[in-house]
């Protein structure tokens, strides 16, 4: 069975009812995002939902083609043509019940012109020592809205606005009951069952790439540690000095997907050049059977291994010209 809708002000979340699938062995994560936009910008649909397993998305709909579509293989190749018309049905009608909210909210902001957004974000977690955990979030300008407790079955506000819909909400008791039912069986039974689908792409573990560099300026040195092309998502990288962590000096960057399914992160430090050798970077991966530590070779180091490489390839050129003339004498004689 595909997604449904029902709620207060009619601003609820899809419903995926799907069979119990096998135990995962991983730790992993089913995510909804839904954004409506008043007033988009060239190139941006007015509504867009995305369904993403482990970080990676598997489904979407827009406004502009007004289907529910795969994004990857797995997917695609073990559903029928009723789910997608089940899930595209599902989302033309969250589509209008998110604008019409939006509508509303901005009549309550009293807002009268401009660009506002209404998102709503939901999902579940199968974590590693099998526990569950659930969450649905409403968010308006980017900010937060509205905060579901399924333990107390109690929204958290974040104003008077929200604090009108939390009111509303909250005196349906089926209602809440009913998201709470959903984070809790419907949602990590689809999770279960969708990693089955995926599991060859899901739990491959692809290693990080290494790479650690440094530049100075100022009398500062910044180290730089860098991963690139692994999976799964979580990855965790740090700055050591003489064995400790620098927790606080280290700056990161968000772990940003690549084109092919991999994901890259990095990590700064600023040192004293004199105290370069003091520090490694330490990396901790899914695919690593223990942390990894690297260290910052100068570019000084690298000259007498450059310069190496540089006088084989000089042998090598000029051997393969003497085999050249060699072999154009050779076949002046054939003739």
């Amino acid at each position: 069975m595909g997604p449904g809708r029902a709620g207060a002000l009619g601003l609820v979340l899809g419903l995926l009812l799907g069979v119990l699938g096998g135990a995962a062995s991983e730790p992993h994560s089913l995510r909804y995002f839904s954004t409506a936009v008043s007033d988009p910008s060239p190139g941006v649909p007015r509504f867009m939902a995305v369904g993403s397993v482990d970080g990676e998305v598997f489904v979407r709909y827009d406004s502009e083609t007004r289907r529910m579509a795969p994004r990857v293989d797995w997917i695609a190749e073990n559903v029928d043509q009723q789910y997608w018309n089940r899930e595209t049905e599902n989302l033309r009608g969250e589509e209008q019940t998110l604008r019409l909210n939006l509508e509303i909210l901005r009549e309550r902001y009293n807002q009268s012109r401009g660009s506002h957004t209404v998102q709503v974000m939901y999902g579940c977690d199968l974590l590693e020592d099998g526990s569950i955990r659930g969450f649905q979030q409403h968010g308006y300008d980017g900010k937060d809205f509205l905060t579901f407790d399924k333990d107390t079955l109690t929204y958290t506000a974040a104003d008077a606005v929200a604090q009108i819909t939390k009111r509303k909400w909250e005196e349906d008791g089926s209602f809440l009951e009913g998201r709470k039912f959903y984070l809790e069986n419907t949602c990590i039974e689809w999770l279960r069952k969708y990693v089955s689908y995926g599991k060859a792409m899901l739990e491959r573990r692809e290693r990080p790439e290494i790479r650690v560099s440094g530049m100075e300026a100022n009398k500062i040195l910044t180290l730089s540690c860098r991963a690139h092309g692994f999976y799964p998502r979580p990855i965790s990288i740090s700055w050591l000095k003489d064995g400790m962590v620098l927790e606080q000096e280290t700056k990161r960057g968000s772990t940003v997907p690549n084109s092919d399914g991999t994901y890259h992160a990095w990590a700064t430090i600023d040192v004293l050049p004199g105290d370069r050798d003091k520090y490694q970077c330490r990396v901790e991966h899914a695919s690593l059977p223990q942390p990894g530590l690297f260290s910052w070779e100068s570019q000084s180091n690298l000259i007498p291994i450059v310069a190496g490489v540089a006088v084989a390839v000089v042998a090598v050129i000029a051997a393969l010209a003497g085999f050249a003339v060699w072999k154009s004498k050779q076949g002046k004689k054939w003739k």
